[in-house]
């Protein structure tokens, strides 16, 4: 594996020097704008192939014969609210057009910033003097105005168009705790951190990433909490992708991961507002994509991916039997099938009598061995689960329940797969619904196949040295430059609170050390004893 991550870099390598030599050639002087109004729609006309959706308006804002003032008018019908366009800015030129002309009888050439004063509040304003940040920003949402007769002009936020409103997350349920989810949209992501994280010290920074998509991407962490370290190597991991396009978070996801190749998620991602900041309060970075649901948060650990946003809304000790429960499904859900097919092939002498007698009775007549018979219903598995995701809602679910019995039932009467095997691959299957991340869920299906081949291969013996490998293999692990199974290897006994089990809020009242050493304290007067009941002597 290692061979063939060197191999596939140094390709990599070699492209990417052939394409920077070959975009250095090209000329990166941008095009100063024109003068004349009529002009300055034509060649945005002509490079963005005369798009339908392209809305060049001409508007005279003050008809004296003398003087008529122009002003041009930029935008994309669909990603700006035409709504606020024309209220706020078409219709406050017109009406101020004879203070425009008055001014500009003052002023021949003032600059363009001067519109300001004669437009309703409609956002953040920006200056342009060339081409590509016109259409920078007219393809983000904005609108420009240019006055005629200026080679400059200004853009303002009007964004608008169709988006999804709040809704509960689909992929991260929960019996108790906040309903809403991040959407597609940029500013309502922000917005929905900053509505449970009230304080200054909550900062965001911004980059726009994508030559062809320019998609906005931001990351967002609490200063005097985060480390300097982690927020520095997000800026130098972000600031170094050079891509045609980002289309999720996903995509961010592979290019600034520790490590390519490991079947296990380097980062890690929800639609929960709550559990994005807590990450934050614990020292972490958000890293929000503009057209996604999912934020990112970095750096991630082994041990995040097994605890629930859930875990801290329901009492202590629940939360603690809930996450041993996600544990012990996790052993299951990888070592199952390799430690059936392993007792079954090499080592029998392990099983009581009575039991021993009921397999081979099972397995009387079954054309296939163990290891065999356990990939054909774990693919089979597979197939369905697959096919129920990817069919419509209405019929996806009961497509997979009904064919997994169905199909279940009838390769115990066809003699195929013995009774047993059946009952393994289900509970192995339900076991990994039971991990509360599906990126962890789908790492454990891939090394489950591994661990099948060498149970099958060698016995008890090859899935000893299967889980030492895997154990070596997460060790190994960095994550922004935090160890992978922090807080268990390296051991950080005092980290050991909100680990496997958790303790009471009152017993966490330390962050993780191991993920920032910055204002470690986050609670400085727990409950020291019970109160005193009324009454008693």
């Amino acid at each position: 594996m290692q061979l063939w991550g060197k191999t596939l870099r140094l390709i990599m390598n070699r492209s990417r020097r052939q394409s920077v030599g070959a975009a250095l050639s090209q000329p990166t002087q941008p095009e100063p704008l024109h003068s004349r109004l009529d002009a300055i729609f034509e060649e945005i006309s002509r490079v963005m192939g005369r798009s339908k959706d392209l809305v060049t308006e001409k508007v005279c804002v003050a008809a004296v014969p003398a003087q008529p003032v122009y002003i041009g008018l930029i935008y994309m019908d669909g990603l700006t609210d035409t709504t606020a366009l024309q209220e706020f800015v078409k219709k406050s030129l017109i009406q101020n057009g004879p203070a425009i002309q008055q001014e500009l009888s003052q002023r021949p050439s003032p600059a363009p910033e001067f519109l300001r004063n004669y437009m309703a509040a409609v956002g953040e304003f920006k200056n342009i003097t060339d081409y590509p940040g016109i259409y920078d920003s007219i393809l983000s949402g904005d609108a420009v105005v240019i006055l005629e007769g200026q080679a400059s002009a200004l853009s303002f936020k009007t964004k608008g168009g169709e988006s999804r409103g709040v809704e509960e997350p689909m992929s991260q349920s929960v019996v108790r705790g906040p309903r809403d989810g991040f959407t597609e949209s940029f500013g309502t992501n922000v917005a929905l951190i900053r509505k449970r994280l009230k304080t200054p010290q909550l900062w965001l920074e911004t980059r726009t990433i994508g030559r062809f998509s320019r998609t906005t991407v931001g990351f967002m962490y609490i200063n005097g909490i985060v480390g300097e370290q982690i927020v520095q190597e997000v800026r130098t991991r972000l600031d170094r992708i050079d891509i045609d396009g980002i289309l999720e978070s996903g995509n961010i996801e592979e290019l600034i991961q520790d490590e390519t190749f490991t079947p296990f998620p380097m980062l890690y991602n929800s639609e929960r507002p709550d559990s994005i900041a807590a990450g934050l309060l614990e020292g972490r970075v958000a890293i929000l994509v503009d057209g996604t649901p999912f934020v990112l948060l970095a750096p991630a650990l082994f041990m995040q991916f097994y605890q629930s946003a859930e875990d801290y809304y329901q009492r202590a000790e629940f939360a603690s039997l809930i996450r041993i429960l996600r544990f012990v499904c996790f052993f299951i859900s990888l070592l199952a099938p390799s430690l059936y097919i392993a007792i079954t092939t090499f080592h029998q002498e392990l099983l009581p009598s009575s039991l021993l007698f009921s397999l081979a009775a099972q397995r009387e007549g079954i054309p296939f061995p163990a290891f065999i018979e356990a990939m054909l219903m774990e693919i089979t598995f597979e197939i369905l689960r697959e096919a129920g995701v990817r069919l419509p809602k209405t019929v996806g679910q009961a497509v997979s329940i009904v064919g997994a019995l169905v199909i279940g039932q009838a390769a115990v009467e066809a003699g195929l797969v013995s009774p047993a095997m059946v009952i393994v691959v289900a509970i192995t299957a339900i076991s990994n619904f039971v991990i509360p991340s599906f990126n962890m869920g789908i790492s454990l299906r891939i090394l489950r196949f591994i661990m099948m081949i060498t149970g099958a291969t060698f016995g008890l013996f090859g899935i000893t040295v299967g889980v030492i490998a895997i154990v070596q293999h997460l060790c190994s692990l960095r994550s922004f430059g935090v160890p992978y199974m922090s807080p268990m290897a390296p051991f950080i006994l005092a980290d050991q609170k909100d680990t496997i089990l958790r303790l009471p809020l009152w017993g966490l009242f330390a962050r993780p050390r191991f993920i920032s050493q910055k204002n470690l304290i986050r609670e400085n007067n727990p409950p020291t004893k019970k109160p005193e009941r009324k009454g008693s002597s």
